[in-house]
């Protein structure tokens, strides 16, 4: 490493490259822990057991593991709604009546939607709640994108959209690939 940079500054000082130096403000790493929370609640189960099944030669409920890990998203949804309920309020326009009981009811939803993930009866149901929420309160996110309010990188402004966007798409399709595609095989992995 130490090689890596004595040769780079070299380099620099004869003037065949530019090194350029970027910084991120704290604050904006800081915002960007949500997106990667999210991230981390969906691909880490999947990852290890996919994992698992590579190492052990047995293969494993990723079907299940995935939306467990869905279930697991949808309940850290849920509880920002209860821990960082001013945050949450924000996201919605001012002309929206009832902001704090609609955030509480709608953190009360998403939980519902978790455990409804985790009953196999219920998965497909579940899953399809799911993605008209993500679809429904997409608008909130943009909104608060916009106006640079609320919380989880929204402060960013329009640009944090080009993260969460992809998030949300990406949401939309985990909840259809691990709860709704197979609706009709309920009990294979469950």
């Amino acid at each position: 490493m130490q090689k890596w940079l004595i040769h780079s500054w070299r380099l620099a000082e004869s003037g065949l490259i530019h090194i350029v130096e970027v910084t991120v403000p704290k604050k904006r790493v800081q915002h960007m822990t949500t997106p990667l929370i999210i991230l981390s609640l969906l691909l880490v189960p999947l990852l290890a057991t996919r994992l698992l099944a590579l190492v052990s030669g047995k293969e494993l409920p990723s079907q299940s593991v995935g939306t467990y890990a869905l279930a697991a998203a949808f309940i850290f949804f849920a509880v920002g709604h209860f821990v960082k309920t001013a945050g949450m309020v924000q996201m919605l326009p001012p002309f929206v009546p009832f902001r704090t009981p609609i955030v509480y009811a709608t953190g009360i939803l998403e939980a519902a939607l978790a455990v409804g993930l985790i009953m196999p009866a219920t998965r497909a149901l579940a899953g399809k709640a799911c993605i008209a929420v993500l679809i429904c309160f997409f608008p909130a996110n943009i909104y608060a994108a916009l106006n640079q309010t609320g919380l989880g990188g929204h402060q960013w402004g329009p640009e944090y959209l080009l993260i969460r966007t992809p998030l949300q798409i990406l949401l939309i399709f985990w909840a259809y690939w691990f709860a709704v595609r197979d609706e009709g095989n309920v009990s294979a992995e469950g």
